[in-house]
């Protein structure tokens, strides 16, 4: 069927098609020097309209381009538009038969990645939209016309709402589930721990994200977490005793998760194990003999003196080397030292043996060789690190010497030997479930572990729950980033966070965390308190009232109370302390360092030495080059690790802090506090 312009029409109308063509599904539209082929799958509307004196077709297409037909006869114009019409909407009506099934296909398939009766992973729903894309690419009508047709319509907006909002809808449909489950088990979660977990601690423990960073803020109930999230997994048939894998960074954390889990759990096929024992497992399970452990790694004294007389051995007998030893111990450390034999000072000699027992340790957490420590290493210290290594070389290889001499490994060795099984797949994991407590102190070394275990199982999950606000282990290997930035190194997943601690008051709350968060590349969480507490238990004081702080303390703590001093440093035990016994024989003190004050709280936290200097608080950058080379990068935010242990010092207490600081020459955290509205007090 064909429809033309009438001469007349062509002549006046001036336009560059005048006659069409019905073809088979679809159009041509033509005139002397033009052509254009409209298929019906193009086509969005097609307008029959009357001029003056003729007919126009006016043909709107998917891309919104307009085609119009000038000058015909206007009866002719109307029947061929209704025959042509008729041909369109029967062509249609197939095609959204087609579009129907397309459609409903992919909300199928969709329905298929989405189990009700479990949680939605955003790994369940990875190349969705791309999917999608690529059905709406394949289907037989514009998109822009599936509103029109009756079978298509809510298809299509079913559709689009999972392309156009995934994780909402992931979202949605988690919050439904977890809901579900709160209401289900809540007898488990009122039971589980000798107190109900809370509603932030339940939903930590549902989450079905492959990769799970928790992040449990100081009293928060970590601990509770992962005996709840162990047991959920029982409890729920998502796992086995012998596919839960439960990792702490000490035994004595270890032992203690062991206890509470065989009280709760009241089962001992989960045992929690430090990084050491499972990686000593994966290589005895791997075939080999079981390594023995270096008695050098439980005997600092004999660890230093192994290499502190192999260092005086090589400053001894190479000129050269000695020569490199004292510019070293000059020019970065600052050490004075005398003019001949310097290795045999016994003032040089009690400093040399930690700082080498610290190197060498680095060295072999490292575990590269020489030249990929060197290439490693920060290009502006690159030249100067690599002479510092070749000097280390005697050490280390006298430390492979006695390791070899007994037979034995080395932790870092123990690591890196579990991996290389791992890797050559002598051992196949059976854990399902890894989780992993305080994951804030993890090392590169240790989260190359866990990756190596979840390469045999891609659907192996990881519970980490840790703080990120009290990452005070950098010194020893730990890298915050692996927390800051879980799933960069870990995958896809989620973060929750504890929103309530159970240990201090509000007001302790506010200075600690309006503290921490000073540094904005802390990761920003809510941390409530419930009980609201006294509005000074933050109170700034000079050091000198030591003594006075004790006597009013010896007046109204109970015995039952603990009162933790707490130092920077050992050596900053107070010589108050000494007379404690007979002055305030009923006072329950405690004196340590704040780095072991780490999983500690006492009623009553007193921090000393809030004073500026060398051994000040916060305490000077100090770190040698091969610290710099060797230890992940510091962040950029002054004294960020010093905040957290001051942080840390902070959340110990359930009552009341008192932070004592030199009046001639305060810590720059005294300004810090006071800008918090930290009172400082002239008297007890």
């Amino acid at each position: 069927m064909e429809l033309k312009a009438t001469s007349l029409g062509k002549r006046l109308a001036q336009h560059p098609y005048d006659r069409i063509v019905l073809l088979n599904a679809g159009v041509k539209v033509s005139g002397d020097k033009h052509e254009y082929l409209i298929p019906f799958n193009q086509l969005l509307t097609i307008e029959c309209k009357r001029g003056l004196v003729w007919g126009e077709l006016e043909f709107i297409l998917a891309d919104n381009k307009v085609v119009r037909l000038h000058g015909t006869e206007w009866g002719e114009t109307q029947r061929f538009f209704q025959h042509l019409n008729e041909r369109w909407q029967r062509w249609s009506e197939e095609m959204s038969e087609v579009a129907a099934g397309v459609l409903s296909a992919q909300l199928d398939a969709i329905a298929g990645r989405v189990n009700h009766a479990a949680w939605l992973t955003r790994a369940q729903l990875s190349g969705l939209k791309q999917q999608l894309n690529t059905a709406f690419d394949a289907l037989p009508v514009p998109l822009r016309r599936l509103e029109t047709f009756d079978n298509c319509r809510e298809l299509w907006r079913q559709c689009q709402l999972w392309l156009q909002d995934t994780e909402g809808r992931r979202a949605e449909h988690n919050q439904a589930w977890t809901q579900k489950m709160l209401t289900e088990y809540a007898d488990f979660f009122r039971d589980i721990e000798s107190s109900p977990l809370n509603p932030a601690q339940a939903r930590a423990v549902v989450n079905g994200e492959h990769s799970l960073l928790v992040l449990a803020g100081a009293g928060s109930g970590k601990t509770s977490v992962l005996v709840a999230r162990a047991g959920w997994l029982l409890a729920r048939g998502e796992a086995s005793e012998e596919q839960i894998l439960l990792l702490a960074f000490g035994r004595k954390a270890a032992h203690e998760m062991d206890e509470r889990i065989r009280e709760r759990l009241h089962t001992d096929a989960i045992s929690a194990r430090t990084f050491h024992a499972l990686a000593l497992n994966i290589i005895q399970q791997g075939g080999k003999k079981a390594p023995a452990i270096s008695e050098l790694e439980n005997d600092t004294a004999a660890r230093q003196s192994l290499l502190t007389q192999t260092w005086q051995q090589q400053c001894a007998e190479k000129k050269s080397q000695a020569n490199g030893w004292r510019q070293w111990l000059n020019d970065e450390l600052d050490w004075t030292l005398p003019e001949e034999d310097f290795w045999n000072d016994k003032k040089v000699l009690q400093r040399i043996g930690v700082r080498l027992d610290r190197w060498i340790s680095l060295i072999r957490m490292h575990g590269g060789s020489q030249a990929e420590m060197i290439e490693g290493a920060p290009e502006e210290i690159r030249a100067l690190f690599s002479k510092r290594i070749k000097l280390m070389s005697p050490l280390l290889k006298a430390w492979k010497a006695a390791l070899k001499a007994e037979n034995a490994v080395d932790f870092s060795g123990l690591i890196h030997q579990a991996i290389a099984v791992l890797e050559k797949g002598r051992f196949v994991s059976p854990w399902k479930h890894i989780l992993v407590d305080e994951f804030q102190d993890i090392s590169p070394q240790r989260a190359a572990l866990l990756a190596a275990l979840r390469r045999q199982n891609s659907e192996t999950t990881l519970f980490a729950v840790g703080d990120d606000w009290q990452a005070i282990y950098r010194f020893s290997g730990a890298q915050l980033s692996l927390t800051t930035a879980f799933h960069d190194y870990f995958g896809e997943g989620d973060v929750c966070a504890l929103d309530t601690t159970y240990r201090f008051t509000t007001r302790i709350g506010e200075v600690a965390n309006g503290f921490i968060q000073q540094n904005p590349h802390q990761l920003s969480k809510p941390l409530n308190s419930l009980a609201a507490g006294d509005k000074n238990a933050v109170t700034l004081l000079a050091d000198d009232q030591l003594d006075a702080l004790l006597d009013k303390l010896s007046g109204y703590a109970t015995p039952d109370d603990r009162i933790l001093v707490l130092a920077r440093y050992h050596h900053g035990k107070p010589a108050s302390l000494e007379k404690a016994s007979t002055r305030w024989p009923k006072l329950q003190l405690d004196f340590m360092t704040i780095h072991a004050s780490k999983g500690q709280q006492a009623e009553y936290v007193i921090v000393l030495g809030l004073h500026e200097g060398q051994d000040g608080f916060p305490a000077p950058a100090r770190e040698s080059l091969m610290e710099q080379a060797l230890l992940p990068m510091p962040e950029d935010f002054p004294d960020a690790e010093e905040r957290r242990l001051f942080y840390v010092a902070l959340t110990r207490a359930k009552k009341r802090v008192w932070v004592l600081f030199n009046k001639e020459n305060p810590s720059r955290f005294v300004d810090c506090l006071k800008k918090l509205n930290v009172q400082v007090a002239r008297k007890p």
